[in-house]
């Protein structure tokens, strides 16, 4: 039997529930042989990750990210996959990126307010601790209090791109975000294409600043969804890749860890480009 695989989770270093270690051997004991670490605009859960999983050899963690960026009319992300994340010109970008997600996240915390959701600034902080703050902290700060039902009510009714306490904050580019990328020995993706418009003029358009890859197999996409990202990667000459971007907020609404059923063809494909690349897989 193949070991899972899973090239999206997200970890207490951004906006997920476990820390780096837990995410490891929550990994491990599903029997999961390839994952990715991709905090949202932060490397800080890598080592942490990489130093646990030295206990577990069969395990392979690909060091990564997820930059947020802006295009018109999208927010749009793109993974990073081999990623040199000691590297000191990226730790600033990133943290020039995640002072702009503090101060968008303060923003929508009084919107919320003007709003009748009234959620205390310092409690989103606490939830967040160390973290890269986002806005499923703000959404757990209303779900503590009453407001909403689930985590995801929050983003449909308040918080996603056009809702009533939504703030917009400094992003790169996604071209930038594909070269950063590029830039730091990684290997740049575009994360979940569907949520874009006009995905694939963006793909076309990222192909030529160094995109290498397509997540294809994401999180609850349906079996035509998948197929049709796959023939589009496909045209681009793309690796097609996946994950269930696990967040751990909420077992009953989001992909369980390890289960958006990545084929190993798609690790397997980074692992060879990397390899071309004379990338360090990490756990390797």
């Amino acid at each position: 039997m193949t070991a899972g695989i899973d090239l999206h989770i997200h970890t207490t270093a951004s906006d997920g529930k476990f820390s780096p270690a837990e995410i490891v051997r929550k990994s491990v004991n599903l029997g999961l042989g390839v994952i990715a670490i991709c905090d949202h605009d932060t490397v800080n859960g890598l080592e942490p990750a990489l130093q646990e999983a030295a206990s577990f050899p069969h395990l392979k963690i690909i060091p990564g990210i997820e930059v947020s960026t802006h295009a018109p009319g999208n927010e749009v992300h793109i993974l990073g996959y081999f990623i040199d994340h000691t590297d000191a010109k990226l730790q600033d970008i990133l943290a020039s990126l995640r002072n702009s997600r503090r101060e968008r996240a303060r923003a929508m915390t009084s919107k919320l307010g003007g709003l009748g959701v009234n959620i205390d600034w310092r409690r989103v902080k606490q939830i967040a601790g160390s973290g890269s703050i986002g806005r499923p902290h703000i959404a757990q700060a209303m779900l503590e209090k009453g407001y909403i039902g689930s985590i995801k009510e929050a983003f449909t009714h308040y918080i996603e791109q056009g809702g009533p306490a939504y703030v917009e904050r400094h992003k790169i580019s996604p071209v930038e975000a594909v070269i950063l990328i590029k830039k730091v020995g990684g290997l740049p993706v575009l994360a979940h294409p569907t949520t874009i418009n006009e995905p694939e003029a963006m793909v076309g358009l990222l192909k030529k600043a160094g995109l290498v890859g397509l997540e294809v197999y994401y999180s609850d996409y349906s079996k035509d969804e998948r197929q049709r990202l796959a023939r589009m990667a496909d045209k681009h000459g793309l690796i097609g890749t996946g994950g269930s971007d696990y967040h751990g907020l909420d077992d009953t609404a989001e992909t369980l860890l390890g289960e958006a059923d990545v084929p190993q063809k798609a690790a397997d494909a980074l692992f060879a480009l990397a390899g071309q690349r004379a990338l360090k897989p990490a756990g390797l």
